[in-house]
């Protein structure tokens, strides 16, 4: 066990991210017997290293070549949390694993049944260009177009948004248009614009953010969905990296990638995207009710359709079977409750409409690809 170490965190704690990440480090370093310095500045407002201060080691969000300058001239171990700067040598890197963040978010959309997809992402020194380029590859990889603003209005634009430009570039797109951005700051100046601008979201534009804020994300006009990170396994890996590197080890050449945990869901992309009025009406009874062991026959019920003409509108419209979606909603509730309760898995499996804790880990595994417990362990 490390003891009586100094470590400084250059961590920006303005947003839940870098909250979460620091709080996760302040728990290792209490059990590790480390000191901290937390988010020290300079007279410009700078995160930067105390002059006065000898420390052992740096976790830091390396976001320009000056903090890198800075750093360097310490002579002690950094490991980076932030995605930014990919070709820094000597440094260990935590970061999140991004093709699962814009692989997490394409289903999200597309489980919502969106066929035309984009992305905004200006440039504000917040996230890296490939981030929405991950994203774009991933829709057109399965099939789909996806419109960048960026290349339609051109890279000089930034957080003074002309409002009608945003606005003439959405109207010009397909409708329903799925927007991915990197992060809720620009996510949530993108429902701003839609709401000065009368465009309706979730019903025109539905929009999600690649992190999650806790304030920016709820008190927004609708509400952003957004990826929630695994912020403290973020926090945790770091400190075992970088107490590795204070051991002598060198950094690795890959970075440690941490999946995503989940999607929250709120209202931005709370509209199921089909114009058939019926697979509407028969997707929200689904919604409401496939945690209580329904089957189709009780959908048959609410919606004067045959099984046939249902299960061909399915197929057709939605490429999954009715079973399927009541499969799919009921394991989404069953990972929601993983994540935000302490609910034994036997009764989280009841709560959903599983047999038992040991149908609910299988089919969990073979849908989230991670068995319930390790989800948990996780969180």
């Amino acid at each position: 066990m490390s003891s009586n170490r100094s470590v400084a965190v250059l961590v920006e704690t303005y947003d839940s991210w870098g909250r979460n990440v620091v709080e996760s480090i302040a728990r290792y370093a209490q059990s590790a017997r480390w000191s901290l310095v937390i988010s020290p500045r300079d007279y410009d407002g700078r995160l930067r290293l105390p002059p006065q201060w000898n420390g052992d080691g740096v976790i830091a969000m390396l976001r320009d070549t000056a903090m890198v300058d800075h750093l360097r001239g310490a002579k002690v171990p950094v490991v980076d949390v932030d995605a930014l700067l990919q070709d820094v040598s000597d440094v260990g890197r935590v970061v999140t694993d991004d093709h699962l963040r814009v692989s997490m978010a394409f289903n999200h959309f597309r489980d919502m049944n969106f066929q035309h997809f984009a992305t905004y992402a200006p440039k504000v020194n917040r996230y890296p260009d490939w981030r929405s380029q991950l994203f774009q590859e991933v829709v057109e990889q399965a099939g789909f177009p996806c419109f960048d603003f960026l290349d339609s209005c051109g890279e000089n634009f930034g957080w003074l948004a002309d409002s009608r430009k945003v606005a003439d570039w959405i109207r010009q797109r397909p409708l329903p248009l799925a927007v991915f951005s990197p992060d809720p700051v620009p996510a949530r100046q993108l429902a701003e614009i839609c709401q000065w601008e009368d465009i309706r979201v979730p019903d025109e534009v539905g929009i999600l953010a690649g992190d999650t804020d806790d304030l920016l994300c709820s008190i927004a006009f609708p509400p952003i969905s957004s990826i929630e990170l695994d912020c403290y396994q973020i926090g945790q890996e770091a400190c075992l990296l970088l107490n590795e590197l204070i051991n002598g080890k060198t950094p690795p050449n890959q970075p440690t990638c941490i999946a995503p945990l989940r999607v929250i869901p709120r209202h931005s992309t709370e509209i199921l995207a089909v114009s058939d009025q019926e697979l509407a009406e028969v997707l929200r009874f689904i919604r409401a009710r496939a945690c209580e062991n329904i089957r189709v026959k009780d959908i048959l019920e609410v919606v004067p359709i045959s099984r046939r003409r249902l299960e061909q509108k399915f197929r057709t419209l939605l490429g999954r079977s009715i079973a399927e979606e009541i499969r799919r909603v009921r394991l989404d509730h069953a990972r929601q409750l993983l994540i935000e309760t302490t609910l034994a898995t036997s009764v989280i499996a009841i709560k959903c409409g599983f047999s038992s804790g040991v149908e609910l880990a299988h089919a969990f595994r073979k849908y989230h690809g991670i068995r319930p417990t390790d989800l948990r362990k996780r969180r």
